[in-house]
């Protein structure tokens, strides 16, 4: 199958790429153009897409047909269907998704074009006012945690984006862990928020509020959460030995995705504890930065902090707060009480060794923090 790259990320030209791509047309790629791809893909492709992470080196992931449409249809039996917001970037895979649910349920999705901010949240939201047989027609958007937390706040002061964030029936949550006071404080706003788990690898998110999706299995083996279902991506393109090392089968033939996250499986709730390689040694303990970051999120002024492992002299390897600058009034203070609370949860190995103030958080342009170069700047 012939495989295009799509020379724009508007959201408009990755939607009709995507129709074509879910019919007979040729499978898209989307993405950073930061390696090259092979004109011929296996047939029932529908997308590629080159993700370059926070951490790590590019990597094109294959998506299938029946993936994406088995992810959109298990989400809409899961949430409900109805008119979908695209308020992510349209080549990422969590925008694609958003996009994906809205061809499969045939409805058009709202699109925020442009740069994100409150403001045009809540004139996008409030123009979804669509309705079917007398009844209004529900509306859903997904989001990353930091999108969310620039709402909560605006919403304090902003009655129209409180509105916005109401109106929706559900309001995917996912990409890195959402705090709790973050959820909490959205709530209060009247959002109904689903915290969402899963991947590129996956076709976004398949694990809702710590439940599977239907079809989805998440298993824990040696610590390592695996996840199975037809949600799966063929692999990485042009890199066999990563797939077959990612995407392994078991002794029945079942094909699982290694996730490379902790986690456990009670009940048939998933918990994700952090990524297994996001582990520092402080003073000859192994430091899990996701478990600190975590911790740290929770003092008042450091929701959108990201934690980063840099070389210490003294213990070898330390913990440093990186965190927007003017959410911090007095950084001595909130670095004593994250670290007190740190040392109480987990260890006084763990406690961050300091904190470092910055005008703007480096981000990736799917929302999520750039922790390379965070990590640089802690590491100066």
């Amino acid at each position: 199958m012939r495989l295009e790259r799509l020379g724009s990320d508007e959201p408009r030209d990755v939607l009709r790429a995507l129709r074509s791509a879910l019919g007979a047309g040729p499978a898209v790629a989307l993405g950073p153009a930061e390696r090259p791809l092979p004109p011929e893909v296996p047939a029932g492709t529908a997308v590629v897409v080159t993700t370059s992470g926070s951490s790590g080196v590019p990597k094109s992931v294959a998506l299938s047909r029946a993936a994406l449409t088995a992810s959109a249809l298990a989400t809409a039996d899961r949430i409900g269907t109805g008119q979908w917001l695209l308020a992510l970037p349209a080549g990422y895979v969590a925008g694609v998704q958003v996009l994906v649910r809205s061809l499969v349920q045939g409805t058009e999705p709202a699109i925020l074009a442009g740069r994100f901010s409150p403001v045009a949240f809540a004139h996008v939201a409030s123009g979804m006012r669509s309705s079917r047989g007398g009844a209004r027609v529900p509306t859903y958007t997904s989001l990353v945690p930091a999108q969310l937390q620039t709402l909560v706040t605006a919403a304090d002061e902003d009655p129209a984006v409180a509105r916005a964030l109401a109106s929706f029936e559900a309001i995917l949550v996912g990409g890195q862990a959402l705090p709790q006071h973050v959820r909490e404080r959205a709530a209060e706003h009247g959002a109904r928020i689903v915290r969402t788990y899963g991947s590129t690898e996956t076709s976004g998110g398949c694990v809702y509020d710590g439940v599977p999706l239907d079809g989805v299995r998440v298993e824990p083996v040696d610590g390592e959460l695996r996840i199975a279902g037809p949600t799966l991506a063929d692999g990485y393109v042009g890199d066999d030995p990563l797939t077959e090392r990612v995407f392994a089968r078991d002794a029945d033939g079942v094909r699982w995705y290694r996730t490379g996250d902790a986690g456990t499986v009670e009940d048939g709730a998933v918990r994700v504890t952090g990524r297994i390689d996001n582990v520092i040694v402080s003073g000859g303990v192994n430091v899990s930065l996701d478990r600190v970051e975590r911790i740290v999120r929770e003092t008042p002024g450091l929701a959108a902090a990201v934690v980063v492992g840099v070389p210490d002299e003294r213990w070898g390897e330390a913990s440093v707060v990186v965190a927007p600058r003017a959410a911090v009034a007095d950084p001595d203070a909130v670095l004593a009480a994250a670290r007190e609370a740190v040392a109480a949860a987990v260890g006084k190995p763990a406690r961050p060794a300091r904190i470092l103030l910055v005008d703007e958080l480096p981000r990736l342009a799917s929302g999520k923090p750039d922790r390379r170069a965070l990590s640089r700047l802690a590491a100066g």
